[in-house]
């Protein structure tokens, strides 16, 4: 029977903290030959479309897409999910950003949207490699829907306004442990694990059929939907609470080690 993988980017496929902006040819040719033996390959992450890098993209890569933690799936070029944040949520926010003086992103279907101001966000995303050509400068708010928010700022918990985020009703996120001046904002209804049911209704695959790679705290539910939960050794220790099996790090070629052993065992 056909299986379905599921892989998220940072710390799994690359490591931008340790300058692993690219997939190894290890990596690559793991899943190229996932896709020659006829299962499917997909992308769990947090990031939007836009962040992509092009070699995500090429085509036969991936059969599909779950983006900005579930809120955006793709499959075969086809929508399956599309749950945008209210309108008025994202306008609120954006407010109190500009009170608390903390630079934001909002992250559209294909497109990411950024006060031409930012310096300090565009420096971050040329840092890790993130192309800035599909960042839209000029905009109305009104006129865009947001499916994921980030936030920067100088001073950690963005000036008191980051906790009062994480509070807010209907919305979850994440603040980065190493110094708390980064944070994403999304809708708690949504998680890479809802991303990956639409994908296997999609199929008509069990869940049985399916595994995940990741290593992060926004891969909790996807580990908890997937038949078998592959967690990178550099992974989050709650996360890897959640693993069937703990493949080596990503400067290791972990996820070319899980596919080969876990999922494609005698194969081929």
């Amino acid at each position: 029977m056909k299986k379905a993988v599921f892989f998220d980017i940072d710390g799994t496929l690359i490591d931008i903290r340790e300058g692993h902006t690219k997939l190894t040819p290890r990596v690559k040719e793991a899943i190229g030959r996932l896709r020659q033996a006829g299962h499917y390959a997909f992308i769990a992450s947090g990031r939007p479309l836009a962040y992509l890098d092009e070699e995500l993209m090429q085509p036969g890569m991936f059969n599909g897409f779950v983006l900005m933690n579930g809120a955006f799936v793709l499959a075969d070029g086809k929508v399956l999910n599309d749950q945008p944040l209210p309108k008025e949520t994202v306008q609120e926010i954006v407010g109190l950003c500009e009170q608390h003086d903390v630079q934001y992103v909002l992250e559209g279907r294909e497109k990411v949207y950024l006060r031409p101001e930012f310096e300090q966000v565009k420096r971050f995303y040329v840092g890790i490699d993130v192309s800035l050509k599909n960042f839209v400068w000029d905009f109305q708010l009104e006129d865009i829907e947001v499916y994921k928010m980030e936030f920067v700022c100088d001073n950690p918990g963005g000036n008191g306004l980051f906790d009062k985020l994480l509070n807010w009703p209907g919305l979850t996120g994440l603040m980065d442990p190493a110094h708390l001046k980064n944070m994403e904002l999304y809708a708690t209804a949504v998680t890479k694990g809802t991303g990956i049911e639409h994908a296997l209704e999609k199929l008509g695959l069990p869940r049985e059929q399916s595994f995940a790679f990741g290593d992060g705290l926004n891969d909790l539910e996807m580990m908890d939907t997937v038949g078998t939960a592959l967690v990178m050794g550099n992974g989050q220790p709650e996360l890897k609470e959640k693993a069937d099996f703990i493949v080596p790090t990503v400067a290791e070629d972990g996820v070319a080690y899980g596919v080969e052993h876990y999922i494609l065992g005698g194969e081929g």
